[in-house]
């Protein structure tokens, strides 16, 4: 299986990526030893994708810790650099959990801070098989039928987007391993294409049958007939189950509404933020227009403006069933996010 992000101890201590920029023509791994590096490797996706963003976070604390001793940094400026990394995107609320989760103990030393960053990589990575289990078992109860299911997804939400596994892409790993997968239709994923380039990739490498489908192509694709239900990730679940994901996911959740089939997110409870009680906080990140106006070599005159939000998001009535390693949330029927934190629930 691919690792998206590791700690590695080389000449410096670092965080090695495989950088999903070059995918999938080339697989390149970086070693970031600085601040500076990480979150430019964040910013420009790179690393990237809600729950290894989360990773980053923390390591990026253990990574700035490294630095600051070698440059001397007073405490002003490592907490300036920690804060440089937990903001490096917006939407995504795992970032900053990451870094918040780590930072809390820097009193206590690199040592408790290695501690900490490394639970969250291993919490991660169980979490994503807990959900997958639990989300392949409610889709297969859900739908009902006696034979492999057609699926659709958007985005990227494999092994490169997490520590390990996936969780979107774990479902549909999880339906595979059980024999109860017929295809998946993947959605190219604006503007950096990375249903594409990166979707696709790891499902070649898993031996999953797929085809490719412009962005355009997927609500007339459900309305048709051609899918059993839609299953994408997130990168921010807000108190009342409005999800934040790549610019799309909003068009496949009215389209499921329409088809009367599910639309399934999945995402580990770190991507719940209680705080944020709807879709409407949360803010939505927007790129650069090089990434539409020349992607592929130029699509537009110079010059032409261009709005390029990389994430919608999708209101929590449109949301068939919410999958974490906690449980499931069925927005439609009116339960909330805090569900999973009840009592019954532990």
């Amino acid at each position: 299986m691919v690792r998206a992000i590791e700690w590695v101890e080389a000449d410096l201590p670092a965080i090695r990526i495989l950088d999903q920029t070059r995918l999938p023509a080339h697989e390149v791994y970086l070693e970031l030893s600085t601040v500076d590096d990480l979150v430019d490797a964040i910013q420009r996706l790179a690393v990237r994708g809600a729950p290894a963003l989360g990773a980053a976070g923390a390591l990026g604390v253990l990574l700035a810790m490294a630095q600051g001793r070698r440059e001397r940094w007073n405490d002003m400026r490592l907490a300036s650099e920690i804060a440089r990394v937990r903001d490096a995107r917006p939407t995504a609320v795992n970032l900053a959990w990451g870094a918040d989760r780590a930072a809390a103990f820097l009193q206590e030393g690199p040592e408790r801070v290695r501690h900490e960053a490394f639970a969250i990589v291993r919490e991660d990575e169980a979490a994503n098989h807990r959900l997958s289990d639990l989300g392949a078992d409610w889709l297969l109860a859900s739908i009902g039928e006696d034979r492999p299911l057609r699926i659709i997804t958007h985005c990227n939400t494999g092994a490169l987007a997490t520590t390990a596994w996936g969780t979107a892409y774990g479902i549909i790993h999880e339906l595979h391993d059980r024999g109860q997968l017929e295809l998946v239709y993947v959605d190219e994923t604006r503007p950096l294409l990375q249903g594409s380039r990166l979707t696709s990739w790891e499902l070649t490498q898993d031996g999953i049958d797929h085809v490719i489908e412009v962005d355009g192509a997927a609500s007339s694709t459900i309305m048709r007939g051609l899918v059993d239900a839609a299953i994408i990730g997130a990168d921010r679940i807000t108190a009342d189950a409005d999800t934040a994901n790549k610019i799309g996911s909003l068009a496949l959740a009215l389209a499921c509404q329409r088809a009367g089939i599910p639309f399934v997110v999945a995402a580990p409870s770190s991507t719940v933020d209680l705080e944020t009680l709807s879709g409407a906080d949360i803010v939505i990140e927007e790129r650069d227009a090089a990434e539409v106006v020349a992607l592929g070599g130029g699509a537009a005159l110079a010059g032409t403006r261009v709005f390029n939000p990389a994430f919608d998001v999708t209101p929590h009535d449109l949301i068939s069933a919410v999958v974490t390693e906690r449980g499931i949330v069925e927005p439609m029927r009116g339960e909330g996010m805090q569900k999973l934190w009840a009592p019954a629930q532990r």
